[in-house]
This record gives C-alpha cells, structure tokens and sequence, in this order.
C-alpha cells in the first residue's frame, strides 16, 4: 500500500498542491490579520467557547481545505476514470481495492497535515503580528502554546473536515462527473461552515458523527465491488 502511494504522489505531481496549500494559507493569514479589528470589536467568545478572531481562523482554514479535498479527489479519482487512466492502472497485477484506496489516502494524509499547518501557522503568525496590528494573543491561543487542548482539538476537528469531504467523491463516481463531485462539496461546507441567522451546526457533535458515519458509507461503495465492476 505504501509504494502505491508513493506511486500516487509522483503520478499525480502532488508538489503542485503542496504550493497550492502554501499560497492559501497565506492568503487565510492575509485575511484574518486584515479584519482582525472589525473581529476583536464584536462579541469576544462564542457559544462554544472560541474568540471570533478563532472562529474566523478555523472558518476559513475549514472551507478551503474541504474544498481542495474534493477538487484533488475529483482529479485523482474521477478525473482518472473519466480520461481512462484507471483502465490502465486496473490492468496490473494488483488489487483494484488497494489502488482505489492508496488514491484515497493520499489526499486525505495530505489534506490532513495541510489544514493542521495551516491552522498552526495562521495562529502562529497572528501571535507574531499581534503587537503590531493590536491582536491580543489572548484571542487567538486563549490557553497559551502550552494548551494540549489546542492542538487536540485542531487534529480532532482537521480529521473530520477532511472526513465528511469524501461523501462528495461518491456523488462525483455515481454522476460521472468532477464538476458534481466540487458541487456536492460546496454544499457539505456550507452545511458544516455556514449559518442561518443564529442558527448554526458548527461544532454540533451529533451532525458531524453522522457526517463522518456518511462519508464511511460513500467510501465503502466507491470501493465495494471494484474487482468485478466495469470501468466507468
């Protein structure tokens, strides 16, 4: 399984994703630390317990990083069934089950690790500017570095961001369709990410339990009976 990530990674040329996520953790950075005042002037804490300077970093690290889960499953998956790549990949001696999966766990580890560092070095050059652009670091590490708390938290809340993503990679494989796969992810980050008025199911265990439950399922079908399914 290993090599056939290690496959995947060069075929694929994921280095082009590794400057892509650079450049939007820049560009998340870039946004926060230009509305930080306008965050530090509403309410300090939300309902569950987070500066809105925090919210707005998860918020945004969030979106992306769902967004780009499904845009490398559509290229990786999809993509490689729609221009018949698969059918050549399928032709080796190898488990169909296995290459399906190696794909999967190429871009979940990568998106996985892209979205812990991108938090982390957000938070991180938020606290560094903080003197300058007037953001106490109260509001953005309330626990301090020293917090294990934080960190638990970002690898628990990236596991499932990049998790619920996949239930886009079945609508893309039964639609046949990459554009479909993006769609179907937009709408699960809306549904994680968004709000209406107050209402929100940000940080609603019961809803991302189901979700992660969802996108099991989505991945069970995507790979149950690959060995003696036709190529799409």
């Amino acid at each position: 399984m290993w090599k056939l990530m290690k496959l995947e990674w060069k075929k694929n040329n994921m280095k082009k994703f590794v400057i892509k996520a650079a450049i939007v953790t820049g560009i998340i950075f870039l946004m926060v630390l230009a509305t930080s005042g306008e965050l530090d002037d509403m309410e300090t804490v939300e309902t569950y317990g987070k500066s809105m300077i925090g919210t707005a970093v998860d918020m945004f690290a969030n979106m992306a990083f769902m967004l780009c889960t499904a845009v490398m499953l559509a290229s990786v998956i999809v993509g490689a069934y729609k221009d018949k790549t698969m059918d050549l990949m399928f032709s080796y001696p190898i488990s169909r089950q296995k290459i399906l999966l190696s794909k999967m766990l190429v871009v979940w580890i990568f998106n996985f690790s892209a979205l812990i560092l991108c938090k982390l070095m957000v938070c991180g050059g938020l606290v560094l500017a903080g003197p300058l652009a007037h953001i106490p670091a109260e509001s953005v590490l309330p626990g301090g570095w020293r917090d294990v708390s934080f960190y638990l938290e970002i690898l628990v809340d990236s596991a499932i961001m990049v998790s619920v993503s996949y239930t886009a990679l079945f609508v893309g494989m039964r639609m046949k369709s990459s554009k479909a796969a993006i769609v179907a992810a937009c709408i699960v980050m809306l549904l994680t990410q968004g709000n209406i008025g107050s209402y929100t199911l940000v940080h609603n265990l019961p809803f991302y339990l189901g979700m992660v439950v969802l996108s099991a399922v989505s991945v069970f079908l995507c790979v149950h009976g690959v060995e003696t399914r036709d190529v799409v």
